[in-house]
């Protein structure tokens, strides 16, 4: 199985910081916030990584990361060109995964405690289709909320004002190669931006989209509160640093 982490983004709600650095490169505790994304994977079995990175301080992700080796990994690195949204990011993916191989995506500002590799496992034992991780949360319209019909997944609702469930979808998710081709299905959302839920709604219209829960702490580190939070349970361990 391959892992992709996405670390495009402008990252607007830490500015200025990240007028300076890109906000992956903020750090989070003892390291940069991209050292756990990388470290989550390498944690959880996946030897190949892809890195989709934006301009903005390309060479200080290769200087800090070079080709992965002090995690057990293998990097590579492709250039989003431009914000046009995770689906847009992760579609950069296309060769990097071969037909038949699956793969698990992080947004690289997601913290979060939990080992990856039950996960992996179980996605690994699913035939085909998609997985999205939830985490029950309390501000549920910052997220895309799912619907449940008995224990499936019928539909993602994106920042819902009257959420149907407890549960938002975070920044974890997998996939089979056939995603590049649901990507080609979906247009631009009204923001301009290929929006990752809509794949995932593709997914869960055809009856293929599976779930995992996330039980300790989880947080996408995008604002300043976020982040200092993540970085004091990070600093206290919980969340692993390998």
């Amino acid at each position: 199985m391959k892992g992709v982490i996405l670390a495009g983004g402008t990252g607007t709600r830490l500015a200025p910081l990240t007028k300076l650095v890109n906000k992956h490169l903020l750090p989070a505790g003892k390291y940069p916030m991209i050292h756990y994304a990388v470290a989550k994977l390498a944690d959880a079995g996946i030897e190949d990584i892809l890195l989709v990175i934006g301009k903005q301080s390309a060479g200080l992700f290769i200087d800090y990361l070079g080709g992965g080796k002090p995690w057990g990994v293998r990097l590579t690195y492709r250039i989003q060109e431009e914000a046009g949204g995770i689906a847009q990011g992760l579609a950069l993916a296309e060769g990097f995964v071969a037909p038949g191989e699956k793969m698990v995506v992080l947004l690289g500002d997601n913290l979060f405690e939990d080992d990856l590799k039950p996960l992996v496992e179980k996605f690994g034992a699913q035939e085909q289709g998609a997985m999205v991780v939830l985490k029950e949360v309390d501000d549920l319209n910052r997220y895309g909320v799912p619907v449940f019909l008995r224990d499936s997944i019928i539909f993602i609702e994106e920042k819902p004002s009257t959420p149907k469930s407890g549960y938002c979808v975070t920044g974890i998710y997998m996939y089979d190669s056939g995603v590049f081709d649901t990507i080609r299905k979906i247009r631009p959302s009204p923001r301009g931006e290929m929006e990752i839920t809509d794949v995932n709604n593709v997914y869960a219209m055809e009856g293929r989209l599976r779930y995992g829960v996330l039980n300790g702490w989880w947080t996408d580190a995008g604002t300043f509160d976020s982040l200092r939070e993540a970085g004091e349970k990070l600093s206290a361990g919980k969340g692993g640093e390998r």
